[in-house]
């Protein structure tokens, strides 16, 4: 099925909030194929779940939309938001990251038709919060497994492609690209000197990615070999090609960074090629000498609260601190006498298991719902 196929499929005000993500803001096809995914499922439980109808299953998968009218999405409650996100989350075991970028998907529709439009009056999802989300520390390779990962890829004798492999892994980790990013790097995009590349973001936003001595060297290695590599379709220009001599696939990527990671003896973490970016943010900033602005546009991030995961401290950063305190080396006096075990106690001190009359113990604290962003499928 073609993408114009694919939008057929759709309400015509579902194609035309398809088609103004698209022109106006320039979201990018899977961001755009995400809230059309994420709306057919809305669409198909509330059809469902009014006409009596069973809310899985082959019937469900196949229903037809296409012919809902503006009068069926005025006619959408509140309440049918709340049990299309308690269907998702108990009849489809989403997660609360799945359960938000649905809840976005239909929020963004609903502002679209009522506030750019003005075809609806009233966006029944405006007032829901979203679902909390659990904070979690980016996942990253240690310096040591960066070295033992390059080395796995160097010292690899079976391969033809070890010069591509290579300077694709030196760029992850140095650059901290994204997949889509490095699969799309042309030659014409590599400065003349080496010293920067341009690459095409989320949204097809361009940014300018400098290069250090590492990634020089390794695309200085590789160029060689892909100037004798032929090219299947002439006049391709791709910086990285196939075995087949096409522009190399995210596929293709995913599955030789899989494989190097095994050679490395670190296939067990089930690590992909986002965790290489994660290294490469995390390695930037915790060497002491990256701002976090600064990092936000090596990244390539919207929005400064994006990159902050990456300003977790590490364990050995923290252990060093406590060492570190001037207070780190006093020890206590040693008392000249043995002091008997009864005197120890004393008789202010409260019993085991009661708290002193005048502690107190501070509230927990309250936190905010995670802000939830447009549905992309990619991560920080």
């Amino acid at each position: 099925m073609t993408e114009s196929e694919f939008r057929s499929t759709f309400p015509r005000l579902i194609q035309d909030f398809a088609r103004y993500k698209d022109v106006v803001q320039g979201c990018s096809k899977k961001t755009v194929s995400e809230y059309l995914l994420d709306l057919r499922t809305f669409c198909r439980w509330l059809t469902a779940s009014r006409e009596g109808r069973p809310t899985s299953g082959e019937e469900f998968e196949a229903a037809d939309i296409s012919g809902l009218d503006t009068a069926f999405f005025r006619s959408v409650t509140t309440g049918e938001v709340y049990d299309f996100l308690a269907y998702v989350k108990d009849g489809r075991e989403n997660e609360n990251r799945s359960m938000a970028r649905k809840l976005s998907a239909i929020k963004q529709f609903y502002k679209y038709c009522t506030t750019r439009t003005h075809v609806l009056e009233s966006n029944p999802a405006a007032d829901i919060e979203t679902p909390k989300l659990k904070k979690t520390l980016p996942k990253h390779l240690s310096l040591d497994e960066c070295m033992d990962l390059l080395s796995a890829v160097s010292t690899d004798e079976n391969t033809r492609t070890r010069e591509r492999d290579y300077c694709i892994l030196t760029l992850f980790l140095n650059c901290g690209i994204r997949l889509s990013e490095l699969a799309g790097i042309s030659l014409p995009d590599l400065d003349r000197e080496l010293r920067s590349m341009r690459v095409v973001g989320k949204g097809s936003k361009e940014r300018v990615v400098y290069l250090n001595d590492a990634c020089r060297a390794a695309i200085a290695a590789y160029l060689p070999v892909r100037m004798n590599t032929p090219a299947k379709r002439q006049g391709e220009n791709a910086l990285f090609l196939s075995g087949q001599g096409n522009r190399i696939s995210v596929k293709t990527v995913q599955w030789m960074v899989k494989k190097y990671l095994g050679e490395a003896g670190l296939g067990y973490k089930n690590y992909s090629t986002h965790k290489l970016r994660h290294t490469a943010a995390t390695l930037m900033y915790q060497s002491g000498e990256v701002d976090i602005r600064v990092l936000k546009d090596i990244l390539g991030h919207e929005q400064l609260n994006t990159t902050q995961i990456y300003t977790h401290v590490s364990n050995a950063h923290m252990e060093q601190a406590m060492e570190n305190n001037p207070l780190s080396k006093v020890r206590p006096k040693r008392s000249k006498k043995p002091v008997p075990a009864s005197s120890m106690k004393n008789e202010n001190d409260p019993e085991d298991g009661d708290t002193a009359p005048d502690e107190v113990t501070e509230p927990d604290e309250v936190t905010e719902p995670d802000e939830v962003t447009e549905p992309d499928g990619e991560q920080p």
